[in-house]
């Protein structure tokens, strides 16, 4: 019988029990595999389980172990995946219709790159569909529930990579953030949340949603496994043209740098936003007196233009992905209506019953925005907006290093709650959209749990274009000074 308990091992202390021989990958994939049979039928994290492509890692690992050779940084560490993210050997469905016997025909890098480190893939996840979400409740396979409660969202649209990791049946997994879709889904469920800076990652076999917002990072339990993951992830793609070539720093080592000195701003009129609930105001001035406590100097900033990137995002993200879905016409790949008249009627017929509602509502607003006579007044300003959002970020970081806020202005709501309201569900990334905007890395960690219904608070830390390394430093002592136990009650009792 596996032994699940190695499921609440850390990334870090997993791949040294490997090392070690205290235990073999295979035994931890099974361990994996185990945890996801026993659970996910009430989660529902995984669209699809690889328990072949898994036990295959775990066995060339071995292998490894076996003829004494030096292990990668996250030899046999369970993976999950965001079903969005190419990968041989699997479906690439984006939790839509319209690609639901989509299968792989490559992989995408940062995928390929979490594999060379070692990585046991466990399976694709369950996210929105076409990430166009936040509650994954849009998959069209069924919503992800909470971890936490099983009547609550995980946030989305990578709701599925953080239930996973929340309910211990990945260790680490990925995820893909728009506006807030690593980021928030961690606030949710408890986990460690990153988005890297614009052009970090390598964003070649992730299906575009908005091409100049979109960046693929890591879901953990321990800021050090989100570091452990992007450090295997991060770099230059030849394969993608966005990727930067920035060096990428020792990510591992700026942990125990502690803060004493590090300039960190609260941006106090984030707090003040209305729907910004009580407890989260509370959670962000309980971090920024622990980092007072460690000794940052620890200021007030304020970012008036920020909030107006909710109404810039839901013309820019629109837009893009109208144009990134135009591919998805029943012609060259996925869903085909069987019985049209004409290629007109293919077209048109098979998108409208092969995507759901909120992909087919935001494929209309952007090809609105960007039609004839509206294009500068929506798409234009939009744009306008968005580069005086990153001059004010860049004036904040000439004073501060790193900036702090919530992540979410509230605690895990009820699945069905916010469903029949697009602009409630929309207000779930405030917080989180501006950073995509500007391009900046952002990290969600857990800072508390709700009095009242004991569900997980996150706050997040932005800091200035790829220093991840200090934007982890900041993490990493918080988590240290909050010492939280963030243990789902469905995983303490099984």
């Amino acid at each position: 019988m596996a032994d699940r308990t190695l499921m609440h091992m850390t990334a870090a202390r997993l791949r040294d029990a490997i090392a070690r021989r205290e235990v073999s990958a295979r035994e931890v994939a099974e361990a994996a595999l185990a945890q996801v049979e026993a659970l996910d039928a009430r989660v529902h994290a995984f669209n699809q389980v690889t328990p072949d492509l898994a036990l295959a890692a775990a066995e060339r690992i071995d292998r490894m172990v076996a003829a004494g050779e030096d292990l990668p940084p996250l030899a046999g560490v369970p993976a999950g995946i965001k079903d969005n993210m190419n990968l041989l050997g699997t479906r690439t469905t984006c939790s839509s219709r319209i690609l639901e016997n989509y299968e792989s025909v490559y992989t995408c890098t940062a995928v390929q790159r979490l594999l060379d480190a070692g990585a046991l893939p466990i399976g694709k996840c369950n996210m929105d569909e076409f990430a166009f979400g936040s509650s994954t409740e849009n998959s069209a396979f069924g919503p992800t529930r909470n971890p936490w409660d099983l009547e609550r969202v995980p946030g989305g649209s990578s709701g599925g990579s953080a239930a996973a990791v929340a309910a211990r049946m990945a260790t680490v997994s990925l995820g893909s953030d728009t506006g807030g879709s690593i980021r928030q889904p961690g606030a949710l469920t408890g986990t460690v949340a990153v988005k890297p800076t614009y052009g970090r990652v390598s964003r070649y076999g992730l299906v575009a949603f908005a091409s100049s917002l979109d960046q693929i990072g890591p879901f953990a339990r321990t800021v050090e496994d989100a570091a452990l993951v992007l450090q295997a992830i991060a770099g230059k793609d030849p394969m993608d043209a966005t990727s930067v070539d920035e060096p990428v720093s020792d990510y591992i080592a700026a942990l125990d740098a502690g803060v004493a000195g590090l300039r960190v701003g609260v941006v106090t009129d984030m707090l003040e936003l209305e729907g910004c609930a009580g407890e989260v105001r509370a959670s962000v001035e309980r971090a920024a007196k622990a980092f007072a406590d460690l000794g940052a100097d620890v200021g007030e900033v304020e970012l008036p233009m920020s909030r107006h990137g909710l109404s810039a995002y839901y013309i820019i993200g629109p837009a893009e992905a109208s144009s990134n879905l135009a591919r998805f016409d029943g012609i060259r790949y996925g869903y085909r209506v069987p019985d049209a008249e004409d290629v007109l009627d293919l077209c048109m017929r098979s998108r409208a019953e092969g995507f759901g509602t909120e992909t087919i509502r935001r494929v209309m607003l952007g090809t609105y925005a960007l039609s004839a006579g509206y294009y500068d007044a929506y798409y234009g300003q939009a744009q306008k907006t968005r580069t005086l959002i990153m001059r004010e970020f860049a004036e904040a970081f000439e004073r501060f290093d790193v900036l702090l806020t919530p992540t979410s202005p509230t605690v895990a709501f009820k699945i069905g709650e916010k469903a029949s309201d697009p602009l409630a569900m929309y207000l779930s990334d405030v917080y989180t959209i501006p950073l995509n905007l500007a391009g900046l890395p952002g990290i969600s960690v857990p800072a508390g749990l709700c009095e009242e219904s004991g569900l997980p608070i996150g706050v997040q830390i932005a800091a200035r274009h790829f220093d991840e390394s200090t934007m982890f430093r900041a993490a990493a002592a918080l988590e240290g000074a909050l010492g939280l136990d963030m243990t789902p009650p469905l995983v303490r009792e099984t």
